[in-house]
């Protein structure tokens, strides 16, 4: 099972398929079952790695406001 970096890579591929102005949280860059074979802690570092990531790189990813469970929201722009 893939950790940290390994799911930033797999993360940032996918950011790739994004359409113009499409939302979406980390968890939509993952299959559903490759989301829920990763741990809790482990789902919680790739946020912060992508978190990082974004506001690092310009990609043409924006952060919006965060879900009432406390996700961070992107946009690709």
């Amino acid at each position: 099972m893939p950790i940290g970096n390994e799911l930033l890579e797999i993360a940032k591929a996918e950011l790739a398929n994004l359409l113009s102005g499409e939302v979406f949280l980390v968890r939509d860059l993952f299959k559903g079952y490759e989301w829920n074979r990763n741990s809790h802690s482990n789902r919680l570092f790739l946020g912060t790695l992508l978190l990082k990531y974004i506001k690092t790189d310009d990609i043409g990813i924006v952060l919006i406001e965060k879900t009432s469970s406390g996700q961070q929201k992107y946009k690709n722009v």
